[in-house]
């Protein structure tokens, strides 16, 4: 630190002033106490290129309002709000894939189809298995991990569109 200067002898020097320095520019308590306490984190990182022992108040006043205007800045490009009060402005968004899924049919007609589809069907849809994952569970090469996938789905559309109820509108295709 700077010339035999001690921490706790400067913080206790200086809190009060610099507790109420920020506290006149942030006008609330619990942002002017992390002003404060962040201005003495600082200096027990850089303090000690402090060269000049009489210069510490004002270096130490100087690096609390520039934290300041570091903040308001932030504040200024991203600023917070409160959820409920933002609701108004929020998309509405609705899930398109939860719309008109019947769980147990969907799992009664996966039952029904081939076992060698089944498989990498359930693996990929069910477990989030990658292709590569299911080839070697499998074993089998990756082409036919995917050809099965395929073929499979299909499958599973077929059955659930002959469905008496329309269960899916769709079920998406495996991607890569």
């Amino acid at each position: 630190m700077g010339e035999g200067l001690d921490f706790d002898e400067l913080v206790g020097r200086f809190y009060e002033p610099l507790y109420q320095f920020a506290f006149s520019l942030t006008h609330a308590a619990a942002d002017a106490a992390d002003l404060t306490q962040h201005v003495f984190l600082i200096w027990a990182r850089k303090g000690g290129q402090l060269r000049d022992a009489s210069k510490v108040k004002s270096w130490l006043f100087t690096t609390l309002h520039r934290r300041f205007l570091e903040r308001r800045r932030h504040e200024t490009r991203f600023p917070c709000h409160e959820l409920s009060e933002a609701e108004p402005e929020l998309p509405s968004v609705t899930p398109p894939a939860g719309e008109g899924l019947d769980a147990e049919k969907v799992l009664s007609a996966l039952e029904s189809l081939d076992e060698i589809f089944r498989a990498p069907v359930a693996l990929f849809y069910l477990e989030d298995y990658s292709y590569q994952e299911i080839a070697g569970i499998l074993d089998v090469p990756l082409g036919t991990v995917k050809s099965r996938l395929a073929r499979g789905v299909r499958q599973l559309q077929h059955r659930l569109a002959a469905a008496p109820e329309p269960v899916v509108r769709s079920i998406r295709e495996p991607r890569e």
